[in-house]
């Protein structure tokens, strides 16, 4: 069946399955396996990294764990600016993504070596090849979808970011699985995520032709257009001021992140004198760019900016589900079962959170391979054998679950639940923003925004109370599982208010010439919020001593809570600047 709609990429991407181009969901599963192989390993970072080394840890300090957690999850943010960059001008959005899908899966499979010297150099493939990867898939999805349908396209980014999250769920489950169980081990995590990361990466390798022109290698011949020329619009070259001031934000980005770990910072104002440079640096690139833009394209582009820098509160607190929520689940939690009923309950909620949302992706799978599989059979096949191995797995889980006799709730677990709510909770949030479109009562992006911050500080609040009875410097505790759940669901609608509509406003706010660039830009407030995040994180200790575990929640609150606010009373400046986009 041919869509009425005339969509970017080949004869064979007209085809629609949902009312989408069949080429969106070839994006979907690739993201979707990207995001297992990112999440399965995030999952078991820490626990791995502070565990004793008799059960194949490195016995560190929850400081120095959660300090390479912020160097990895920030720098993973990065190296987008600089991958975006050499997509849009020399590989093509396309290219760009199987060769960061491949580095990724060469990091994964030197992590599994578990060594010191494995660590840091599979975490340096990781940051490289995500660099590559992460900027170049968002563009290829907006360039099918025609500039006058926004609300379509913003549906489409709401299908993406279900398979973001789908990805987030599957591998924190099977690699939160393995790495924890003592059959397989530490190194069985981080080989499944490299495993799956190269099975997503064949799938999308084998069905690139359906997006036709979208995402191929820039014509860089002297006779060719320009890209700002194919796209109608006003070409600001880059100068080499630009390109030097360019780099040296991200050298002193990477020097930044070195040197947090290297040197002794035991005040604030050397933390604060460490990172100041590459702020200096990073805003002066931002604010010299902006200025040689035509006015309405200058205006657009600071709205962008804005927003990153927003989004760089919502992330921070965000971001502590890898960290310090997983240490407060690990050590602060009740996991154990008082009595068989409770225990079955889990097992029977277990099921049901692992089968529902496996049921909806393999029948969306089922429906892709019937667009597809005459065209791309070797695409379908290797998305197909990622099906078989993840039901497998599935099913040995769940076995153990049911037959397991002092059952404890993993703590890898409570991070599914953030998937699980996005999976059943999206197409909700596209149906809701489209109704609400329809009636002329939806909230522009900047008060998506904001209401995306107040639901993540209504989260920390739960932790907060759920933490108020734990004395002052605790190490263990027994606190009810509720607050989490509440926790993970509140942070979750807050995720789904802002993050999909982020990656949709930097596409119809930015000149297309650079928009893989602009990706980049995007998620450089990624690596603020994750850097800083994890920073804040590594004293969780120090602060729960001095203000308590649920004073040290507070602080996620009050960012959470001060950010909206001013985001509130920003709108209707930041609509001004849109000229028409929202």
């Amino acid at each position: 069946m041919s869509s009425a709609i005339s969509f970017g990429g080949s004869k064979e991407n007209q085809k629609t399955l949902l009312g989408h181009p069949v080429g969106l969901f070839v994006l979907f599963f690739t993201e979707m396996w990207e995001r297992f192989s990112y999440t399965g390993m995030r999952a078991i970072l820490v626990l791995f990294l502070i565990s004793e080394t008799s059960t194949g840890g490195f016995a560190w300090s929850r400081a120095d764990a959660l300090v390479l957690y912020a160097i990895y999850t920030g720098a993973v943010y990065l190296t987008p600016i600089i991958g975006g960059w050499i997509a849009d001008q020399f590989l093509g959005s396309r290219n760009s993504v199987i060769i960061g899908a491949l580095l990724m899966t060469i990091g994964h499979a030197i992590l599994a070596l578990e060594t010191e010297m494995a660590l840091y150099t599979g975490i340096g493939f990781l940051i490289i090849g995500t660099g590559f990867f992460k900027p170049s898939m968002t563009p290829i999805l907006g360039e099918m979808y025609p500039d006058k349908n926004l609300i379509l396209k913003d549906a489409a980014y709401t299908i993406f970011y279900m398979g973001v999250n789908a990805g987030y769920f599957v591998g924190i489950i099977i690699c939160g699985w393995l790495g924890t169980n003592e059959k397989f081990g530490w190194s069985w995590g981080f080989g499944a995520a490299g495993l799956f990361m190269f099975l997503g990466m064949l799938q999308f390798y084998f069905a690139r032709k359906i997006f036709g022109d979208i995402g191929s290698k820039p014509n860089r011949k002297k006779d060719a257009p320009s890209a700002a020329e194919k796209y109608g619009e006003t070409e600001v070259k880059f100068t080499k001021g630009d390109s030097g001031l360019l780099g040296l934000s991200v050298v002193l980005g990477i020097l930044t992140t070195i040197g947090w770990n290297v040197f002794e910072l035991d005040t604030v104002w050397k933390k604060l004198g460490i990172i100041l440079p590459f702020i200096i640096s990073i805003l002066s690139f931002i604010i010299l760019r902006l200025k040689k833009y035509p006015t309405v394209e200058r205006n657009r582009l600071t709205v962008v900016a804005v927003l990153s820098f927003f989004i760089v509160f919502f992330w921070l607190a965000f971001e502590q589900a890898g960290g310090t929520m997983t240490i407060f689940a690990e050590d602060y939690t009740q996991r154990s079962f008082t009595t068989d009923a409770s225990a079955n309950t889990f097992r029977t909620v277990s099921l049901i959170l692992t089968i529902i949302p496996m049921l909806i992706l393999t029948y969306v799978f089922i429906l892709l391979s019937r667009k597809i599989a005459k065209a791309y059979p070797l695409s379908v096949l290797f998305l197909g054998i990622c099906f078989v191995i993840i039901w497998i797995a599935m099913g040995v889980i769940n076995y153990e679950n049911f037959h397991s006799e002092n059952l404890e709730v993993p703590t890898a677990w409570f991070g599914t639940l953030n998937a699980f709510f996005i999976i059943s909770l999206a197409p909700l949030f596209s149906k809701m923003w489209k109704a609400l479109n329809k009636n002329k009562i939806e909230p522009s992006g900047p008060i998506k925004f904001a209401m995306g911050l107040f639901l993540l500080g209504i989260g920390f609040v739960m932790l907060a109370i759920g933490a108020s009875s734990i004395p002052a410097g605790a190490k263990t505790a027994s606190v009810s599982m509720v607050w989490l759940i509440l926790a993970y669901f509140f942070h979750t609608v807050g995720e789904l208010a802002i993050s999909p509509v982020g990656l949709s406003y930097v596409n119809k706010l930015s000149p297309k010439r650079i928009m893989a660039l602009m990706f980049g830009v995007f998620y450089l407030a990624n690596f603020i919020a994750n850097f800083t995040g994890g920073i804040i994180g590594s004293y969780i200790d120090d602060i729960s001593k001095s203000i308590s575990l649920s004073g040290f929640f507070s602080i996620f609150v009050y960012s959470s809570f001060g950010s909206a606010l001013l985001l509130i009373l920003l709108n209707k400046k930041l609509r001004k600047l849109m000229h028409g986009i929202h």
